[in-house]
């Protein structure tokens, strides 16, 4: 996890072009989050948020919006860009309940959870499962396993599937590779979609 503020010291942020390269496709799935659901949209978590790419983008569509990441340099970042109705805390994904966040309806991953091992994915699915509202959705962007993975990271299905034990699969479709570069545009990055049971 240190790799993370080390990057953002030395300005290598490539999930940050990536963003930019698929923002039209991102833009569509936070979207169908909105259509599906009745207004107020309740509260939207943004997991890995770092220097807030995504997690305006949720404050727009009219989610109470927290984006978490635990670089402070990151958060700090997204503090400044705003807007000020968001709020950013710094704090461990794979200990979410300590963070004192509340609950939520809506969970947003881009590229975090593909990063841990099992037991940290179990501890973010956990934590997730913790905070989640009845009838929640997780949308998370992951890689696919690779010989690369140690750095790179990716999952599998199964993996995702095993660390959201209570969750229902609703939809896993492929992600654009626009703005990934090699070798992570060889990754088979997939768009996993999940509901909270019961």
């Amino acid at each position: 996890m240190t790799n993370y503020a080390r990057m953002y010291r030395f300005g290598i942020t490539p999930w940050e072009r990536y963003g930019q390269a698929a923002a039209a496709g991102i833009a569509a799935l936070l979207d169908r989050e909105v259509t599906e659901r009745s207004q107020p949209l309740g509260r939207a978590l943004d997991l890995g948020c770092g220097r807030g790419q995504f997690t305006p983008e949720l404050a727009r569509r009219g989610w109470e919006t927290v984006g978490v990441d635990y670089v402070p340099d990151a958060i700090a970042a997204a503090k400044r860009q705003g807007p000020e109705e968001i709020t950013y805390v710094v704090g461990d994904v794979t200990d979410l309940p300590s963070a004192g966040l509340g609950t939520f309806d809506f969970i947003l991953d881009i590229g975090c959870f593909q990063g841990f091992d099992t037991e940290q994915q179990r501890a973010q699915g956990q934590g997730v499962s913790a905070l989640a509202n009845p009838d929640a959705t997780v949308l998370m962007l992951a890689f696919g396993p690779t010989r690369l993975r140690s750095l790179m990271g990716g999952v599998s299905q199964a993996e995702v599937e095993a660390a959201f034990p209570d969750w229902e699969l609703l939809d896993v479709q492929p992600a654009e590779t626009a703005g990934l570069g090699w070798p992570m545009n060889r990754s088979s990055p997939q768009w996993y979609r999940l509901r909270r049971q019961g």
